[in-house]
C-alpha cells in the first residue's frame, strides 16, 4: 500500500498547529477563569430566577458591556474551534496518506480521543455557556495526552499489520475513540467536583460551576458514552471472533475493557442510588476514568497480548 509523504508531512503539521491553537485557547480560557469577578454560582443564579419576578415595563435596556474576561473567554471558544478544524485536517490527511482509517496506532488513536473529547466539550458549551471557564481544566488534559502523542508516541505514516486490515477497525477503534474522549471530559467534571466537595480548591472554587452542575454535566456525558462504549465492546468480542476464533480470550486489553464497562455501570447505578449519588458515585467515575487511562497506556505498551501491535508502531 503506498503512502504519500507529501500529505503525511501536511498531516503532522496540521497536528502541530492544532496543539499550538489548543495552547492559546487554553490560556484564554484560563484567563477567564483568574479574571472573572462574577462567580458562576452567582450568575446561574441570576439566569434562573431572573424571570421569575414580573416587573413594570421599563426603558429599553443599555447594550450589554462585555468583562474582559469574558471576552477571552468568547475568543477562548473561538480559538477552540479553529483548533478542532485543524485537528480534523490532521486526521483527514493521515488517512489519505496512508489510504486506510486513521486509527492504526497509538498516535492516531490518542489524537482521535482528543478530538472526540473537544467536540464533547464545544457540545457542552453549546447547552450550558456557563461551564465555558472550566475549558482551561478540560483542555489542559487534552493536550498532555497531545503532546505525548506527537512526541512519544508518534508513529511515522505507513500501512497497518494485517490483522487491522479490516473493516472493524472503522466500527470498533472508532467507538472506542468517541467513548473515551467524552468519558475524558466526565471524569474532569467528577474530579472538579470532589475538590469542590472537599474544599480543596480554596479562592478557585469561586469561580468554578456549583457542585451540582459539575456532577450532572459528568453524569449527562457518561450516559451518552457509557452505550457508545459498551457497543465498542460488543463489536470488539465479534471482531476477535472473526481475527482470532475465539469471542473473549481474557486478553490484558479485552480484561481491562471490559473492568471499565463495569465501572461505569457501577457508576450509573450508584449515581441513582440515595445515598451514592454525592458520595461514592463520583469516586466511581473518577476510578473508570483512572481505568480507561491505564488501559491506553499502560497495557498498550507494557503488557504483552494479542493488542501489542496497537504500541507505538
Amino acid at each position: 500500500m503506498p503512502i504519500d509523504p507529501v500529505l503525511a508531512a501536511y498531516s503532522d503539521d496540521l497536528y502541530i498547529g492544532a496543539v499550538a491553537v489548543y495552547v492559546l485557547a487554553m490560556f484564554l480560557h484560563a484567563f477567564e477563569f483568574v479574571g472573572s469577578r462574577t462567580p458562576l454560582r452567582a450568575k446561574a443564579l441570576v439566569a434562573t430566577s431572573g424571570d421569575a419576578v414580573e416587573t413594570a415595563p421599563e426603558e429599553p435596556p443599555a447594550r450589554t458591556v462585555r468583562t474582559r474576561s469574558d471576552k477571552c473567554g468568547r475568543m477562548g471558544v473561538a480559538v477552540t474551534i479553529v483548533g478542532l478544524l485543524l485537528h480534523v485536517g490532521a486526521i483527514v490527511l493521515r488517512g489519505i496518506a496512508t489510504e486506510r482509517w486513521p486509527l492504526g496506532n497509538m498516535y492516531e488513536f490518542t489524537s482521535a480521543i482528543c478530538l472526540a473529547a473537544v467536540v464533547c466539550w464545544l457540545v457542552v458549551l453549546r447547552r450550558s455557556p456557563l461551564l465555558r471557564p472550566v475549558g482551561a481544566f478540560v483542555l489542559a488534559p487534552m493536550l498532555i495526552l497531545m503532546f505525548l502523542g506527537g512526541t512519544v508516541l508518534y508513529a511515522n505514516a505507513a500501512p497497518v499489520v494485517p490483522a487491522l486490515q479490516s473493516y472493524w477497525l472503522a466500527i470498533h477503534v472508532t467507538t472506542v475513540t468517541i467513548a473515551s474522549g467524552l468519558l475524558m471530559v466526565a471524569g474532569v467534571a467528577s474530579i472538579l467536583y470532589l475538590l469542590v466537595k472537599a474544599g480543596k480548591t480554596g479562592r478557585v472554587s469561586v469561580n468554578l460551576p456549583s457542585a451540582d452542575d459539575l456532577d450532572r454535566l459528568a453524569y449527562r456525558v457518561t450516559v451518552v458514552a457509557f452505550p457508545i462504549y459498551t457497543f465498542a465492546v460488543i463489536a470488539g468480542a465479534i471482531w476477535a471472533e472473526s481475527a482470532w476464533g475465539r469471542f473473549w480470550g481474557w486478553d490484558p486489553k479485552e480484561t481491562v475493557a471490559f473492568v471499565a464497562w463495569v465501572v461505569y455501570a457501577a457508576y450509573l447505578h450508584a449515581r441513582a442510588t440515595s445515598g451514592w449519588r454525592s458520595t461514592g458515585a463520583p469516586w466511581i467515575n473518577v476510578v473508570g476514568f483512572a481505568t480507561i487511562v491505564f488501559n491506553l497506556f499502560f497495557i498498550n505498551m507494557v503488557v504483552a497480548g494479542l493488542h501489542s501491535y496497537a504500541g507505538l508502531s
